[in-house]
């Protein structure tokens, strides 16, 4: 009671030291804010492409405003138009299964099966299908007087702007002493990019728009599209009139729709799979809208073929678009710093805005993003549930828990694949894969199906959804999906007699993923029992809140873990074949990421967040791992290491001019450190149950940083 008092008193008399409470007015500009972190670029960067999207549909496109330099920015972040519910499959003449790749493992005296054979022809074609493609590749077609095609170099006087506000992207530039404007959007409720060209270079037939599809790559990383196979996929027109073409495509067993809504535009094909758009005679505009549709009645929030609309004009895309994005701003969550002193302020709220961007356009379809989300293709395509986590929390610590709320209704619908793993397997319960695609078979690979962390994340989520959707409604929705999940995490567990412990492993790889090769030997890594704590004692507070009595194995397990190890005073990664500092600190989530758990000692995690801060390789170091270290010192209270964490200087804690947070040549863009950063900066801003009464108590208290925030929500 008197905490409370003590809070509602520094947030009336402006007492907090981190700035103005969110109770104060005025409210935050929300366009201000916005609008001084546009996007503005003044020369090609084949590592800063834009994007623009609805959530489950985005358009990549380059310095032009479209997709004209596909080969140069291939070599940067990919130019690509992907849909949430675009997948495609090579097909199988060889009928390889999973189980061709099975490998029996010693578990405790008896024999396990997991896919960990990758030296397969099998597990390669395992692996990239089913992959996520692009649906076409849209460009100008430019030429000089004489006929030569435009190089990206000739391109002058460039400028080129994202307005975040109404996710307009403006593209200006010169060629061949003509300007150029093209102004490129994504309508709200439709999957489909709307273009308007002006330039002289039309009426005198130097300008055109190309419209080109593609066979699928199957590749893992930036090249999407396999241009030499003609004869793999077929486009057939199935209506042509004046103002409107509707193409139908067909890549094996996918089948999807393309139609072309044009102002007057004069459409030619002159390929197989391939059309020119030009403008109406002497005109200098040319306005085109290109609308996707699956042609599969199971395809997840998307407008079939048959529900499009006659026409569809660019002024009409272009208002849906920016209602969409504009109510997407003004309905939930905002962090404002301008009022700190502290230089890093602006640099940190430029991260923020454009992660809320990135993830908002790529990021809020019905399956769990890929962690390049809809622009390229890492790991074919497919999600990683360990990290749905740094992808969709921060959706409803943001006030937006319908997005994570949307994608749950994906686990609940592939529980039987995992109830059958864990069958197979020996194990009661659900078992949660890792590299998964949307029909939930998992993925062969040599680390994946031996982590565990991902585990608790359904019991995570069901959680978040209690507290924000509804009680009721969350528990007749979720329980089985909570018990179900405990059930496997209690099963795995295993009672060591000589210790009197329960033990996690072997077989296990760390969420480290060190000495992924000694999965035989590795036991008892340290987050995953902190989480296996978590998440079986918060089953049996469900099961309370459903009226039944706790599971008695359930707690037996979560309070006779085995303690979290340390060496030197410090936590570790496991407890056995210990590694050298490296790679992410996982151990750090013990407090940071989970609430403070008994297995937790205070100086303990202090002594190892320094060390990780002060020792730990930063060029071994990953995305999510700044945001991780940040909601430990946070929880710590260390607020000013949290503000160090997170703009730590270090080669995968670089966020590119468009936003996205560059990991390596391979992976130039990793949007599980953008949603993890939304994490952080939420929790450090709004707090986390049991946390200081005071505003913003994440930040430093000391005057330098002013934190006005709305629309938050604690963290757990």
């Amino acid at each position: 009671m008197i905490r409370s008092i003590v809070r509602v008193l520094s947030l009336l008399l402006f007492l907090g030291p981190a700035g103005a409470s969110p109770a104060e007015k005025p409210a935050i500009d929300r366009r201000e804010l916005l609008t001084r972190h546009n996007v503005q670029l003044c020369q090609a960067d084949v590592f800063s492409p834009l994007s623009i999207g609805n959530g489950r549909f985005c358009f990549t496109a380059d310095i032009t405003g479209l997709q004209t330099f596909e080969t140069e920015y291939a070599a940067g972040i990919p130019t690509a138009t992907m849909a949430d519910w675009a997948w495609h499959t090579i097909p199988n003449p060889e009928h390889y299964t999973l189980e061709d790749t099975f490998v029996e493992v010693d578990t405790q005296g008896r024999q396990v099966t997991y896919p960990i054979r990758t030296n397969l022809p099998a597990a390669t074609w395992l692996r990239s299908n089913p992959h996520r493609f692009s649906l076409a590749r849209i460009g100008l077609v430019l030429q000089t007087a004489d006929g030569a095609s435009a190089k990206l170099a000739e391109l002058v006087d460039i400028d080129q702007t994202l307005d975040l506000w109404s996710g307009l992207l403006t593209s200006r530039f010169t060629f061949a002493g003509e300007p150029v404007t093209v102004r490129t959007c994504v309508p709200g409720a439709w999957d489909a990019v709307a273009v308007r060209v002006d330039s002289a270079l039309l009426a005198g037939e130097q300008a055109a728009v190309s419209i080109a599809f593609a066979y699928p790559s199957a590749e893992w990383g930036p090249t999407l599209n396999d241009w030499q196979g003609d004869d793999r996929h077929q486009t057939a027109i199935v209506e042509r009139q004046p103002n409107r073409w509707r193409l139908a495509r067909r890549l094996d067993d996918t089948r999807y729709g393309c139609t072309m809504y044009s102002n007057g535009a004069v459409v030619r094909q002159t390929g197989p799979h391939r059309f020119i758009l030009t403008a109406p005679e002497k005109a200098n505009t040319l306005e085109f809208v290109l609308l996707f549709t699956p042609d599969a009645p199971d395809a997840p929030d998307a407008q079939g073929a048959s529900d499009a609309p006659a026409a569809l004009g660019f002024d009409e895309c272009r208002a849906a678009g920016a209602d969409q994005m504009q109510n997407y701003w003004t309905t939930a969550g905002a962090i404002d710093l301008s009022a700190s002193t502290d230089p890093r302020w602006k640099e940190l709220e430029r991260r923020i805005v454009l992660s809320q961007y990135l993830t908002a356009i790529q990021g809020r379809g019905s399956y769990p993003p890929q962690e390049t989300g809809l622009t390229g293709n890492s790991w074919y395509g497919k999600f990683h549930l360990e990290m749905h986590w740094w992808h969709s929390v921060h959706f409803a610590l943001w006030g937006r828990p319908e997005v994570l709320e949307q994608q749950l209704q994906w686990y609940l619908r592939v529980m039987p694949q995992m109830r059958a793993t864990a069958r197979r397997q020996g194990y009661q319960g659900v078992r949660w894969g890792k590299m998964l695609g949307p029909d939930g078979r998992e993925s062969p690979s040599g680390v994946g199906p031996l982590l565990l962390w991902q585990q608790p994340h359904p019991i995570y989520y069901a959680e978040l959804m209690y507290r924000q959707r509804g009680r009721q409604r969350s528990l007749d929705a979720y329980r089985d999906l909570v018990f179900e999940t405990a059930r496997f995490m209690a099963d795995f567990a295993r009672w060591n007699p000589q210790r009197r412990v329960y033990e996690l492993g072997p077989p296990v790889i760390s969420a480290r993923e060190f000495l992924g090769r000694q999965y035989a030997q590795n036991g008892n890594p340290a987050f995953e029992l902190a989480y296996w704590r978590w998440g079986l004692t918060m089953a049996n507070q469900w099961r309370r809140r459903c009226g039944l009595d706790i599971e008695p194995a359930w707690k037996q397990v979560a309070e006779n873990l085995a303690p979290l190890p340390t060496a030197d005073g410090i936590y570790i990664e496991q407890e056995r074949l210990l590694a050298p500092d490296g790679g992410h600190p996982a151990m750090l989530a013990c407090w940071g990421f989970l609430p403070k758990s008994p297995l937790v000692d205070d100086q303990t995690m202090t002594r190892t967040m320094e060390h990780v801060l002060r020792h730990w390789p930063r060029e071994s170091t990953w995305g999510w791992d700044y945001p991780l270290m940040a909601m430990t010192a946070a929880r710590i209270g260390r607020p000013y290491w949290a503000i160090e964490s997170l703009l730590l200087d270090a080669p995968k804690n670089t966020y590119l001019p468009n936003g996205h947070n560059h990991q390596r040549r391979n992976l130039p863009l990793y949007l599980p450190g953008n949603g993890g950063l939304l994490t952080a900066a939420a929790m450090m801003a709004a707090g986390w149950d049991d946390g200081p009464e005071r505003n913003a108590p994440g930040f430093p208290d000391d005057g330098t940083w002013t934190v006005r925030w709305e629309g938050l929500e604690k963290m757990p």
